[in-house]
């Protein structure tokens, strides 16, 4: 068959296959000739689809068998269907149908609502007599059953929980509900106040462990507090019992020194407790006066135990509820009525009161075993942590008043110098022991004179750290830091206080130097004196030596300003000398000597201040400084003098003996310091080894004398005595050799140059 429905090319059928020009007519003999080929292909054709015919007669009969099948059965079907639609059109089932399906529909949903309707009933009803049963049950004594069914009853009614679309009568059995809570309560709480009672003959709370109440006989004191527990009132239930013990047995407990104490009665029957007595006797006992307290709290740890043990019967929770409600009251009572009242005035009584904080601790610690407090919860540390900020309080309270204290002393302190130490009262310096004003210097073995706000100070420091060995820890630092800060204080305010005087040359600035000086002396001596005597937590800490080289670092800067000062005013003065020029005219050489006269009024005036009030040491080192300064700004600006004529040599002599004799009682004053202080190893050290310019000078002076003939010249210039002995330098030697040179005649002057 697939042959029968090949392709006809009919390029094949003609005789030439030049059939490239689509355009090109056939011609007639080929048409012909494709008309015969076409039938013969056709009759081919036939043939072949005849025998396949024959060949699948089977098939086809089958075939077209099955086709007639399928129409007989088709034809089967549209006549049913036929008869279907007409029976339909002619009477509407669907509707009938419908009628039933929502007829049982509502049918099922009535009986539904019918069915919730009566398990709500029932629920309703078995509510309601549980509600009897729980009447029945406080009427009959079953208090914990009661309980019970009120703690079941709450959560099948939702109590707290209500919904505006319930049905009423909930609120109803709601209502129902709360009359029999009430009535429990009511029941509950007669039963408490029966069971605990307060005794005026014995002076003392009984406790009764049988109890009767609206009939109810032989109801045990546990079996009503589980059914206060259960129910949840049981704060209620020990409200009243609470307010008893304080009344009458926390409050006299408190009363920091009464003499009373309390007794415990157990009394039995039948092999049980039947009641329990707690009464408050008189105590004749001294010991209750114990200072530190402890028989306060012993007292209340007594009733309290009491409470654990005969009331809350050793349960737990019970205890922890009874706490709730009391522990608030007592724990003000005893801030109130005793720690407040035995809070330490005064840093020596503060070992005292840590005392008072251990049994403070331990009490609360008691009250925890029992559960009466959290054992979690810092709060309920009500005590520990008054007492432990009272500490706290105390000494910060404590520095304030000493910090203020400090203060008030610098700021009012006028660092007026004793008259005993002016120059008036030089004479009484030698007794200096019976002054408060002189000092000794630790580590110097010197004394000096300081002023009254560095003394007082001082003690304050030293009564501080006096404080610190007798105090606890915390107070401690607190007491170390205002030590520290009370010398702190000294160097913020007293350089501020005494800023113009520490801008001039005067006593004020030589008393300051002294105190610096002293403060840091002491404070070196502090961690020797006290150190051993610290709290050991603080030892460590504890340092002092940090601060003596800032004070020590302020005295030598005010002394140094001072002699910078001095030293500047000096220069001022000896430029008025212009330089000691022609002073063999008169104007030129008034204008020297009153330069001079100025140079010696300062030097006296200094002399004067520092010499009363500075350690000798200090007093000569400084001195000298002073002095080696003007005597070699002195020679300095006579050698570089040219010219100078025989008068001016004499008058140039004059002025420094001038300055020499004026100056005399401040070089004997130096010379005694310097004999006094002398060492075995400074024994060769004098007066001009320490004021090198002091002998320059003087050999100047010495040499301007027109009476030293040649021949003392030369030979004091050959041995060296004129210039090596007196520590020249190479140009002043040069200055002087050409001085002496000018000095002398034309017919000396060859021989000096010889020499």
């Amino acid at each position: 068959m697939d042959a029968l429905f090949g392709t006809i090319d009919v390029r094949d059928l003609l005789s030439t296959h030049d059939l490239t020009d689509p355009t090109a007519p056939l011609s007639a003999p080929d048409l012909r000739l494709l008309i015969s080929r076409l039938e013969s292909h056709s009759l081919q054709i036939k043939s072949k689809v005849q025998s396949y015919l024959v060949s699948h007669h089977q098939d086809f009969a089958a075939l077209f068998s099955l086709c007639n099948d399928a129409v007989s059965r088709t034809d089967g079907i549209s006549a049913d269907l036929t008869d279907i639609l007409r029976l339909v059109s002619d009477c509407p089932v669907d509707v009938e149908v419908r009628g039933v399906v929502e007829e049982l529909s509502g049918k099922t949903r009535e009986a539904r609502v019918k069915k919730e309707i009566l398990e709500l009933v029932r629920i309703i009803v078995a509510i309601n007599e549980r509600l009897k049963g729980v009447r029945e049950g406080v009427k009959n004594g079953r208090l914990r059953f009661a309980a019970e069914e009120l703690r079941e009853l709450k959560k099948a009614l939702r109590i707290g929980d209500e919904d505006e679309r319930e049905p009423i009568v909930y609120g109803l059995l709601r209502n129902e509900w709360q009359d029999c809570l009430e009535e429990i309560q009511e029941l509950l709480a007669r039963f408490m106040e029966n069971a605990v009672r307060f005794d005026p003959e014995s002076n003392g709370v009984r406790v009764r462990y049988r109890l009767s109440a609206d009939g109810n006989d032989g109801v045990e004191l546990r079996t009503v507090l589980e059914a206060m527990e259960v129910v949840g009132i049981l704060d209620y239930g020990l409200a009243k019992v609470a307010d008893l013990m304080i009344k009458h047995f926390i409050k006299p407990a408190v009363n920091y020194g009464s003499p009373i104490t309390f007794v415990e009665e157990l009394n039995q029957g039948s092999g049980e407790m039947t009641d329990a007595l707690l009464k408050m006797v008189s105590s004749v006992d001294s010991k209750t006066e114990l200072v530190d307290g402890k028989i306060v709290y012993i007292r209340i740890l007594q009733i309290i135990k009491f409470v654990y043990k005969c009331i809350c019967l050793q349960n737990g929770s019970w205890v922890r509820c009874f706490g709730k409600l009391t522990w608030p009251r007592i724990s003000e009572l005893i801030i109130s009525n005793f720690l407040s009242k035995v809070v330490p005035e005064d840093a020596s009584k503060l070992p005292d009161f840590q005392k008072i904080i251990q049994h403070t601790s331990k009490f609360e610690t008691a009250l925890k075993e029992i559960m009466f407090i959290s054992a979690s919860d810092n709060k309920d540390e009500r005590l520990s942590n008054f007492a432990e900020n009272v500490e706290v309080h105390f000494a910060s309270r404590k520095k304030t008043e000493i910090l203020a204290k400090a203060r008030n002393l610098l700021l009012q302190s006028d660092f007026a110098v004793p008259q005993e130490y002016t120059r008036e009262g030089l004479l009484l310096k030698n007794d200096v022991h019976s002054s408060e004003h002189v000092v000794d210097l630790l580590f110097l073995s010197e004394r000096c004179v300081v002023s009254k706000a560095a003394f007082q100070l001082m003690k304050l420091v030293h009564q501080t750290l006096k404080d610190v060995c007798l105090s606890s820890t915390r107070v401690a630092f607190e007491f170390y830091r205002a030590a520290r800060d009370i010398l702190l204080l000294y160097e913020a305010v007293i350089p501020v206080k005494l800023e113009r005087q520490l801008d001039g040359i005067n006593q004020v600035a030589a008393l300051m130097h002294n105190d610096c000086l002293y403060l840091s002396q002491e404070i070196l001596g502090l961690a020797f004196e006290y150190h051993s005597d610290f709290p050991s937590a603080i030892k460590a800490q504890a340092v002092f030596v940090d601060m003596a080289p800032r004070f020590h670092l302020m005295a030598e800067e005010i002394l140094q300003r001072q002699i910078q000062l001095v030293i500047f005013n000096l220069r001022e003065a000896i430029d008025g000398a212009d330089g000691f020029q022609n002073t063999h005219q008169m104007q030129h050489f008034e204008s020297a000597k009153f330069s001079i006269d100025q140079v010696v009024f300062i030097l006296e005036k200094v002399h004067i201040i520092w010499e009363p009030l500075l350690l000798p040491s200090t007093y000569k080192r400084s001195m000298c400084m002073v002095l080696e300064s003007i005597f070699s700004r002195v020679a300095r600006d006579i050698l570089l003098l040219d010219d100078m004529a025989a008068e001016e040599t004499l008058q140039l002599q004059r002025l420094i003996n001038l300055m020499l004799e004026n100056s005399s009682s401040l070089l004997e004053s130096l010379s005694a310091v310097n004999r006094k202080g002398k060492t075995e190893e400074h024994r060769t050290h004098s007066l001009e080894d320490l004021i090198p310019s002091l002998r320059k000078i003087r050999k100047l002076a010495g040499m301007f004398s027109l009476y030293m003939p040649l021949k003392s010249i030369t030979a004091a210039w050959e041995s060296g005595e004129l210039l090596v002995s007196c520590g020249f330098t190479l140009s002043e030697k040069e200055e002087i050799l050409n001085g002496l040179v000018r000095y002398c005649s034309s017919a000396e002057a060859p021989i000096l140059l010889s020499s």
